[in-house]
Order: C-alpha cells, then sequence, then structure tokens
C-alpha cells in the first residue's frame, strides 16, 4: 500500500487532475492499496471537509481498482469518531486509526479511543511513536485484536515487534521503508505502507512479493534522500522533481535545498527514471524561483 501524496494547485487547493493521473500510475505498477491523507497525504494539514472529498473521490474514481483506507484517526476522540463514521459513509474501505498524539494517555485510554473509532468498521491502527510520543505495546494491540472490525496494525517499531505480533497472529504492515524487505520475508509481515512506493512503485511492489536483497541495496540511498528531512519533505520535492505535480508546499513543510534536489536528480536517474510518475517537463531539480508555498486551498 502507498501513504498516497497530496498534490496542490498553485492556489493550494487539492489538485485532484494530478491526483488522478498519480493514482492511476500507482495502479499500474502494482500497488494494492491507498493510505488517503495520512502523514504523507498531509492529511494533518487538510480541513476535514478536503480530508473527506479526497476520500469519496479516490473510493468514487477507481472503485474495485485499489483499496482505498482513509486516515480518520485523530488525537481527538470526538474528532476521529465523527470522521471516520464519515469516512465509511462516503465509501472507505477501511480506516487507520492512531492512538492519541501530543495529549497522551493510559494504556486504558488508547484502548477506549481506539475502540470508539472501531465500531463504524474495519481498521488498521498506526503505531508511530517517534510522532505520538507513546508506543502501543503488544498487549495493548491484543486487546484490540479481540474488536471485529480489527484488520491490522502499521507498525514502525522495527523487526522484532513486527515478528512479535505476526506470531500473535495479527496482520501486520511495515511501516519503515528501509526495513520493509526484511520485515516482509524475515518477519511475517503482509507488506509496507510505503513512502517510497509514491516515487518507485513498481519497484516496491517487487521487493514486497519476492525476496530481492540487490534491489533493496540499490533502493537505500533513495529511502535515505527521502528521509533526510521530516516526511513528507523528500517525497514532495521528488514528486515536484520529476513534475507529478505542482512546486506548491503547505506551511510548515519546504522543498529541499538546491544542493540536494541536484542529488536527488542523480539517485533517480540511477534507480531509473522509467520506474517513476513524470510529468511533461521530464526530471529536474527546480529552482528556488519556481517553489510556491502556501497555507490552505481557502
Amino acid at each position: 500500500m502507498t501513504a498516497v501524496k497530496t498534490p496542490y494547485c498553485a492556489d493550494g487547493s487539492l489538485d485532484i487532475e494530478a491526483f488522478d493521473k498519480h493514482v492511476e500510475h500507482q495502479i499500474a505498477n502494482g500497488v494494492e492499496g491507498l493510505i488517503i491523507g495520512g502523514t504523507t497525504g498531509e492529511g494533518h494539514l487538510l480541513s476535514w471537509e478536503e480530508h473527506l472529498v479526497l476520500i469519496a473521490h479516490a473510493k468514487s474514481q477507481f472503485k474495485g481498482r485499489v483499496l482505498i483506507v482513509g486516515n480518520t484517526g485523530s488525537n481527538s476522540t470526538a474528532e476521529a469518531v465523527n470522521a471516520t463514521k464519515k469516512g465509511f459513509q462516503v465509501g472507505m474501505d477501511c480506516s487507520l486509526l492512531i492512538n492519541p498524539y501530543y495529549g497522551k494517555t493510559s494504556n486504558e485510554g488508547i484502548v477506549k479511543h481506539i475502540e470508539a473509532g472501531l465500531v463504524f468498521g474495519p481498521a488498521i491502527i498506526y503505531n508511530v511513536p517517534s510522532r505520538t510520543g507513546q508506543d502501543i505495546k503488544p498487549d495493548v494491540m491484543a486487546q484490540l485484536a479481540n474488536h471485529e472490525n480489527f484488520v491490522g496494525v502499521k507498525e514502525c517499531m522495527g523487526p522484532e515487534r513486527i515478528k512479535e505480533l505476526s506470531g500473535m497472529g495479527m496482520s501486520v504492515w511495515s511501516g519503515n521503508d528501509d526495513l520493509c524487505h526484511q520485515e516482509r520475508h524475515e518477519c511475517g509481515a503482509m507488506g509496507v505502507i510505503s513512502v517510497t512506493a509514491n516515487v518507485v512503485p513498481g519497484l516496491m511492489s517487487k521487493l514486497m512479493r519476492e525476496p530481492d536483497a540487490e534491489l533493496n541495496e540499490k533502493l537505500g540511498v533513495l529511502y535515505k534522500w527521502l528521509f533526510t528531512e521530516c516526511n513528507p519533505i523528500g517525497v514532495n520535492t521528488m514528486l515536484m522533481m520529476l513534475g507529478a505535480c505542482e512546486p506548491v508546499f503547505r506551511l510548515p513543510y519546504t522543498v529541499r535545498a538546491l544542493e540536494a534536489r541536484q542529488e536527488g536528480v542523480e539517485i533517480l536517474k540511477a534507480v531509473g527514471v522509467e520506474n517513476c510518475p513524470q510529468g511533461e517537463k521530464g526530471l529536474r531539480a527546480l529552482d528556488d524561483s519556481e517553489i510556491k508555498y502556501t497555507i490552505s486551498g481557502d
């Protein structure tokens, strides 16, 4: 699955045309599911109206061709419940739910918070302590796994945790692109929810379907480049360099520096630009003067 990028028009509004082209490239290259409005898709920068419109559009446009997973989690239980309920009403196949970030709670609070969203339909639970500040421990996840709508876990705590959860009978997706090959083929992961797949979806699909240590090593430089700065800065920059979307950022995200962009051009040439989504102008480092910054789509 791809944690899919949300592209913007020059005025900061959602660029649905670019989104559709991007998703078509994803499907054509073996991606089986899309996370809509995740961290990579900047759900935290979208209004809930934009968020739900994008989920509804994706389901309507690509129905039956790819699984639509709406990131409707929140640190506010009331917000998560409202968004998850509406997400299913507009057609998403599954929700992505997270424990309360910043305003952390007890283990009992985590369970109650996530169960409040689980009642509306199938859900993948997202565990990413580097962003939430709080780990969902295996014993807590086991409580959630008892719910009839529990699908599985997007886990970012590494190979040993994935091995532990999969050994407990849970479906687990890797949340770390640089570890996903090992976690898929050695630790029992179902696959990966990937940022890198925005750039090279076919290669990431190949890595998940069959062991390929040589390809994984080749992609190592790309993984490093994409995550040198906080996600989604790297993937935004690279998709803009490819012409897959307009060079428009919503603050607080900013473009990677020109020197890094020039390095990124060489990395993509080595990986194979033919594996990437491309706009009419092809791969370019971009000039700083081409980058636009917006605050919202209003």
